[in-house]
C-alpha cells in the first residue's frame, strides 16, 4: 500500500498534467504544391510559422501524399492547384483544398480549426493588396476575453480533475482492499468475536485512509500552486470541507466493495470497474453536457462528477458555499448511502 499511498499520487499530478491533454501541437503537414508560384509559396510560409505545424513532406501528386496520410506519417494535406495565382490575378479568386486525418473526430476539429484560421488569415492579406494597401474597415470590431483560464491553458482545466482522481484512488481502492486484507489473513472472525463494536470497527478502518487521502489532497494542491502555477481563487477551507464528506461517499463504496469479496485481487477488480466508469463519465476529460441524455442520466450517480465540478468552481471561479449547494447536497446523500449500505452490507456478513 504504501507506494499506492506516497508514490502513485506523485506521478499521477505530474505525468498526467503534461501528457493528457487535448491540444493539438505537432501537426504533420505533406504539401502538393502544383502551381510553384510566389503567391502558392506564400500561402505554404504561413503554415510554416506557426510552431504547431510541421511541415512533414512536399509531394509532386496527391497519391503521394495520400499515401502518407494512410500510414500515419501526415495529419493534413494542403493541395495548391495549378493555375493558383494565376486565377487570383485574372477573376480575384482561387480554390486550395485542406485535407484532414479525421479518424480522431476532435482532434481533426482543431486541426481543421487551425489550417481554416490560417487560410483565412492569407485570404484577408490578399484582400489587402487588392485593396492597395488601404486599411480595410471591419463592421465589428472584435475583442476576446476568457474568464477563469485567460491563457486557455489546459492544465488549468485538467490539473483540480486529477487532484479528485487521486484522493479516489486512496479512498476507493485502499479501503476496498482494507478489510478483505483481514479476510483473507483469517483474523476476522476474531474481531467479530471481540467486543469491539461493528461500528468502531467500521471508523477504525476508514478514518486513517480518511485521513491519508486529505493530505494526499494538501499534497496536489502545493504541487498544483508550484509546480503548475494553477490558481486557487476560492476558500481552501471549503475546498477541504467538500472533500471530507465525498471521502465518507469514497470510503463507503469502497467498504461495500470489501464485504461482497474474499481477496484482495478481487476487491482490486471490482474497485477498478466501478473507478474507470466513474472517471470516464466525469467530465474529467470532456465536459458532461456534450454527453447523450440518457448517460447524463445515470450520470446522476457518480459522485467523481460532482466533485469535480466543485472543486474546478472553487479552485477557478473563487465559488462560495451558496454556488455549489446542489452538488454539495448530492455527495451528502451519496455518503449516507454508500456508508449505510456498507455497514449493513458487513453486519450481513459477520452475522
Amino acid at each position: 500500500m504504501l507506494p499506492i499511498i506516497f508514490v502513485l499520487p506523485v506521478v499521477q499530478l505530474l505525468v498526467l498534467a503534461f501528457a493528457v491533454t487535448f491540444e493539438i501541437k505537432n501537426i504533420n503537414l505533406v504539401i502538393v504544391d502544383q502551381d510553384h508560384s510566389i503567391v502558392s509559396r506564400q500561402l505554404v510560409s504561413k503554415f510554416a510559422a506557426p510552431p504547431f505545424y510541421h511541415i512533414k513532406a512536399y509531394a509532386d501528386t496527391y497519391a503521394q501524399a495520400e499515401e502518407l496520410l494512410k500510414t500515419g506519417k501526415a495529419h493534413q494535406i494542403l493541395i495548391i492547384p495549378a493555375r493558383f495565382e494565376r486565377d487570383l490575378q485574372t477573376e480575384a479568386k482561387a480554390s486550395v483544398q485542406l485535407i484532414t486525418n479525421a479518424i480522431d473526430g476532435s482532434a481533426a476539429a482543431i486541426m481543421n480549426a487551425y489550417g481554416n484560421s490560417i487560410i483565412m488569415d492569407y485570404n484577408q492579406d490578399i484582400l489587402v493588396d487588392l485593396a492597395g494597401g488601404a486599411e480595410l474597415k471591419q463592421p465589428f470590431n472584435i475583442r476576446y476575453s476568457y474568464w477563469f483560464n485567460p491563457e486557455l491553458d489546459y492544465k488549468t482545466y485538467m490539473v483540480p480533475g486529477i487532484l479528485v482522481l487521486l484522493v479516489t484512488i486512496i479512498g476507493m481502492f485502499l479501503s476496498s482492499m482494507n478489510v478483505v486484507r483481514e479476510k483473507e489473513m483469517g483474523t476476522i472472525e476474531q474481531i467479530n468475536v471481540s467486543p469491539v463494536k461493528k461500528y468502531q470497527f467500521v471508523v477504525g478502518k476508514l478514518l486513517p485512509f480518511w485521513f491519508i487521502a486529505l493530505f494526499e489532497l494538501a499534497f496536489g494542491l502545493l504541487l498544483a500552486r508550484l509546480v503548475f502555477g494553477i490558481p486557487i481563487l476560492g476558500s481552501l477551507w471549503l475546498i477541504f470541507g467538500v472533500a471530507s464528506v465525498y471521502l465518507l461517499a469514497v470510503l463507503g463504496i469502497g467498504l461495500f466493495i470489501s464485504t461482497l469479496v474474499d481477496t484482495q485481487q478481487q476487491a482490486m477488480f471490482l474497485a477498478w470497474f466501478f473507478a474507470v466508469v466513474f472517471v470516464m463519465m466525469s467530465g474529467l476529460f470532456t465536459p458532461t453536457d456534450s454527453m447523450p441524455a440518457w448517460a447524463q442520466q445515470i450520470n446522476i450517480i457518480n459522485p467523481i462528477a460532482y466533485f469535480i465540478k466543485m472543486i474546478r468552481m472553487i479552485m477557478l471561479k473563487g465559488s462560495q458555499f451558496q454556488d455549489i449547494i446542489k452538488p454539495f447536497t448530492a455527495v451528502v446523500v451519496y455518503a449516507v448511502i454508500s456508508l449505510t449500505m456498507a455497514v449493513w452490507r458487513y453486519r450481513k456478513v459477520a452475522g
